[in-house]
């Protein structure tokens, strides 16, 4: 028996990267998946590779800053498959750019997607959760929600955020067998990080290398099981070591 056998999960940026990897070893581990993502194309075929694989997966296109669209998300899911238990909050992007050259509208996209969305996603989750009795909510922050870099002051506003919301909602609900915690990825080999020095990257990890998205997708499995029964409001570091320098 898998680790979520007879769970639901939702993975927003689910067709991806590391929602896509964390989707392929939840359906490993017994879960149904719903994938979201923006991508109505990659999210289909990868719909379908899950369903080829032996899943029970379904893709609901959204944007995750549309509450209309969170809202049709939750429908759809429980229209599907009876009941939502775990919500992997993961879609972002990043915006890389010197302060007093960043657009106001780059800094509210980045902020709307990697914080707001954040937080319609779990509020909705949490809805579902105080009437069906319980569930899990892993969000995706950042190493660089723990620490400062230059260049990149949007996104890490953002994954400040994000922890610090997910603390705050942890509180909130730990009476109420709602479970909530962060994962905080390292330099991970995922699209996101587009034309970026890798070697620069790598040399800045002290393990030296790139994370893997399967490495952050057991982290997340971690968080999501049973296996962390006691812990809520927590951030899971999985960097290689950068932030304990």
């Amino acid at each position: 028996m898998g680790k979520l056998t007879g769970k639901v999960a939702i993975i927003t940026g689910g067709a991806s990267g590391i929602g896509a990897a964390t989707a392929k070893l939840f359906v490993e581990e017994g879960a149904k998946v719903v994938i979201v993502d923006v991508n109505e194309e990659k999210g289909k075929a990868f719909e379908e590779e899950l369903k080829n694989q032996g899943g029970e997966a379904l893709f609901v296109q959204a944007d995750v800053t549309n509450e209309e669209d969170v809202q049709n998300v939750f429908a759809k899911a429980k229209a599907s498959f009876g009941k939502v238990d775990i919500l992997f909050n993961n879609a972002g992007i990043g915006a890389v750019k010197p302060t007093d050259e960043l657009p106001f509208s780059e800094w509210r996209k980045t902020i709307a997607v990697d914080l707001d969305g954040v937080f319609l996603f779990a509020r909705a989750a949490i809805k579902e959760y105080l009437q069906s009795g319980g569930g899990v909510i892993v969000n995706t922050a950042s190493m660089y929600g723990l620490v400062g870099a230059a260049g990149s002051a949007a996104y890490n506003a953002a994954k400040a955020g994000v922890v610090n919301f997910t603390r705050s909602i942890a509180l909130e609900y730990a009476n109420r067998n709602i479970r909530i915690n962060a994962i905080c990825p390292g330099f991970i080999d995922t699209p996101i990080l587009g034309d970026t020095d890798r070697n620069g990257l790598i040399e800045a990890t002290p393990m030296k290398r790139l994370g893997k998205p399967e490495e952050i997708a057991k982290a997340v499995l971690f968080l999501a099981s049973d296996d962390s029964s006691f812990m809520t409001g927590s951030a899971l570091v999985v960097d290689g070591g950068y932030t304990a320098q």
